[in-house]
């Protein structure tokens, strides 16, 4: 198997310990991750520098995976990390975390898909283009294996079926 490098987006206030299983299951490139420390120093800059630090971490990487909670369909950075992905032609998938558990052993609500809003250049929504998997599996360690076998093929999936520019 050939991990990838990837861009992980996500709501990170509510979703970093979902984030950090899915990270931590070794599938992607180690480079792919970044500290919660880096993200923390980013974050209190200005957006233009917020965007710089996307940019230049998506130009580095052949694929976004959206880890996609409750409230992620809503939330700025998301929405930008995925346009820019796919105006950089990077390949785009989604992933339901929202029934993996949180620090506390908590799972939260399906949160809406943050595709839909999103066009494409001929002017279809980015949503009928992208693979959003969710487990069939409500129990969060069967969930977590779900992931880990299916992320993958959803990776590969994503690079090979890329939306329309």
């Amino acid at each position: 198997m050939v991990k990838r490098q990837v861009f992980f987006s996500f709501e990170y206030n509510k979703d970093n310990w979902r984030a950090a299983q899915v990270k931590n299951m070794g599938l992607v490139d180690g480079s792919s991750t970044f500290s919660a420390n880096e993200w923390e120093e980013v974050k209190e800059k200005s957006d233009k520098k917020i965007k710089e630090w996307i940019d230049s971490q998506l130009s580095k990487r052949s694929c976004l995976i959206v880890l996609i909670g409750a409230t992620t369909s809503s939330r700025k950075w998301i929405k930008y990390e995925i346009e820019k992905a796919y105006e950089l032609n990077k390949g785009i998938v989604g992933v339901y975390v929202n029934k993996l558990n949180d620090s506390a052993g908590n799972q939260t609500q399906r949160g809406g898909n943050p595709f839909y809003n999103i066009l494409t250049n001929d002017g279809t929504r980015l949503s009928s283009h992208v693979t959003c998997y969710e487990s069939p599996s409500f129990t969060s360690k069967f969930v977590y294996s779900d992931i880990k076998e299916n992320l993958p093929n959803l990776i590969e999936d994503a690079l090979n079926n890329k939306a329309p520019q």
